[in-house]
């Protein structure tokens, strides 16, 4: 008799990759609050008493340093939002499996990315 091709991963294994995620999620938290913390600081950055052409200068780095917070904070809450997926995936028991190809992803690809949704034989065929 073959022997079936896992489906899933076990229990022990979804646990393993919830305390990552979760760890991540924690990381990823702190990381946006700094971002929205410089972002709201960046409001006032003491231009006030310098020359006109000095702050014309500071004027468009801020609009700079405002699009790039503004970026920044925004793939920050997408990867919190497909950490949360994740952990989503983790409570149905879908969690490591290819939506490509249906098969597991690695146990590697998923510790360094423990939000894929793919594996590397589906991300090489995009």
């Amino acid at each position: 008799m073959a022997q079936e091709a896992k489906t899933r991963y076990s229990d022990a294994d979804l646990a393993e990759f919830r305390k990552i995620i979760e760890f991540k999620i924690e990381q990823a938290e702190r990381d946006l609050r700094l971002i929205r913390e410089s972002f709201i600081n960046d409001q006032n950055n003491g231009t006030d008493d310098t020359s006109p052409t000095f702050k014309a200068f500071e004027e468009g780095s801020e609009t700079m340093s405002k699009e790039q917070n503004a970026q920044l904070a925004a793939r920050q809450e997408k990867f919190l939002r497909d950490l949360r997926n994740a952990l989503m995936r983790i409570e149905n028991k879908t969690y490591g499996v290819c939506r490509v190809t249906g098969k597991l992803i690695g146990k590697e690809r998923l510790k360094l990315v423990p939000h894929a949704t793919l594996s590397i034989e589906a991300k090489m065929r995009q």
